[in-house]
């Protein structure tokens, strides 16, 4: 059993499902041609009915979310209301692409006139910056998404609670839209807390931004689409290098400070990939079963190249010294890829065999290009369902999925834990075939080296 559902299961009264809401709708909607969602509906928190009859038991009830979608009666009178969107944490693919989602809902939806962008993130609401806020409207947004980053600029660490609360009541502003991961939103959730501990009638709404795809019970998270398909471009020109020499190895280092899906998924999205090195597992570099072993035994095999894939937080107990925290106070990763590249390329050359390594950081490349595709349309989707879910009154929470259908998780919710890769899944089993490295690794994987790509 996972252990995050474990330990909600184990403290019932400590998490919930439920939404807070700022109080009953009385205002009709001014939506149109649209089937509002019946007051009430829910959707089941899980597809997998073993798992939805563990917790039932735990719980005393069955797990469900509050479907998001537009109600027929609303709490903001669109006339009166002053929305302020920002964007804060780092950038991903599709952050222009929910801003213009949600200033044409508000607009073409509900006729809302006042959209406030705040810029730089956080430090927006602080008066000590002096960062003006700019106006939007589906003029200044219409071509936005062609474009990646946030026109609204971003950045992390949070501000005192109290000192944002403050620059919302002087703005006038009833609704606030924070696109950002697991800091952001906690960020969001000290601020719907001050709000209603004043007796503010500000809905503060979530769209999930994490590229690592590492927030809990919110779907797949925007950008982690869009971020998979370009690593897989990269790692298709890693090949491309390591195949033109003589043991050649392509080293390419992807994002992923505490949760390997990005590298677990190009990985398979791109199956030429033959060392895959995530956060969730524990690997050395030394010794018979260490991965300088491993990429002896591949070579010894007769295999002239090879690819190697590393996430950024993977291996950090093999580097010595502490790289910090940063303003949103995350520990640093200290940068594995320049230590493998160093550590590989010393471990040939010290055993007098030619190698080379070519290593490819596409980092910031990878998110700061536009959303593509289907990640695109999830961006709009879950901007159009947090404005209908701010509308309605609904507060403290961020816009998720299960499934086909759109839901509403409590801010708290979601941003329990890191939600990781589970190296006895399906996924993980899925990346071991595909690159066969287990064959590499483990021992007398001399004696059954054509079983490996």
């Amino acid at each position: 059993m996972p252990t995050t559902l474990e330990k909600i299961a184990a403290k019932p009264g400590e998490y919930t499902c439920e939404i807070d809401t700022l109080g009953p709708c009385t205002i009709m909607s001014p939506v149109r041609h649209h089937e509002f969602v019946p007051e009430g509906e829910r959707i089941l928190s899980t597809e997998s009915v073993a798992l939805r009859d563990w917790l039932a038991g735990r719980l005393g009830h069955e797990p469900t979310f509050e479907r998001a979608g537009p109600h027929e009666k609303i709490f903001h009178d669109p006339s009166w209301t002053r929305v302020a969107i920002l964007t804060a944490g780092g950038l991903c693919p599709g952050l222009n692409n929910v801003i213009k989602g949600l200033v044409e809902i508000l607009s073409f939806d509900y006729g809302v006139k006042t959209i406030f962008g705040i810029r730089f993130g956080y430090a927006g609401l602080s008066p000590r910056f002096g960062y003006q806020p700019i106006m939007l409207d589906p003029d200044t947004v219409d071509t936005i998404h062609e474009h990646g980053g946030t026109i609204l600029g971003s950045s992390r660490g949070q501000q005192p609670t109290g000192e944002m609360v403050d620059t919302l009541v002087r703005m006038n502003i009833n609704v606030l839209f924070c696109i950002g991961g697991d800091g952001s939103l906690r960020c969001a959730h000290d601020i719907a807390e001050e709000c209603k501990r004043r007796n503010l009638m500000i809905s503060v709404v979530g769209v999930p931004k994490t590229i690592d795809n590492d927030l809990q019970f919110v779907g797949p998270s925007f950008g982690f689409e869009t971020a998979v398909a370009e690593a897989t471009n990269v790692i298709r020109n890693a090949h491309v290098e390591a195949k033109g020499t003589f043991n050649g190895i392509g080293l390419v280092k992807l994002m992923g400070r505490d949760s390997g899906f990005i590298t677990a998924y190009a990985a398979m999205a791109n199956p030429v990939v033959n060392f895959c090195l995530i956060p969730e597992m524990d690997f050395e570099l030394d010794g018979p079963n260490g991965l300088l072993a491993a990429l002896d035994r591949r070579f010894a095999s007769g295999k002239t190249h090879t690819v190697v894939v590393v996430a950024e937080g993977a291996g950090q107990h093999l580097i010595e010294g502490d790289a910090g925290r940063d303003a949103s106070g995350n520990v640093l990763k200290k940068d594995i890829g320049e230590f493998l590249k160093a550590s590989i390329s010393r471990h040939f050359k010290e055993r007098n065999v030619v190698s080379s390594v070519k290593y490819f950081d596409p980092s910031y490349m990878i998110r700061s290009v536009p959303a593509r595709g289907t990640d695109a349309i999830r961006c709009y989707m879950l901007a159009r369902n947090a404005v209908h879910a701010a509308m309605s009154g609904r507060t403290n929470c961020v816009v998720g999925s299960v499934g086909e259908w759109y839901t509403l998780v409590p801010i708290k919710l979601a941003t329990i834990e890191r939600q990781t890769v589970i190296l006895e899944s399906d996924l993980w089993r899925s990346v071991m075939d595909a690159t066969g490295q287990e064959f590499y690794f483990a021992p007398g994987a001399e004696a059954r080296p054509l079983m490996a790509p």
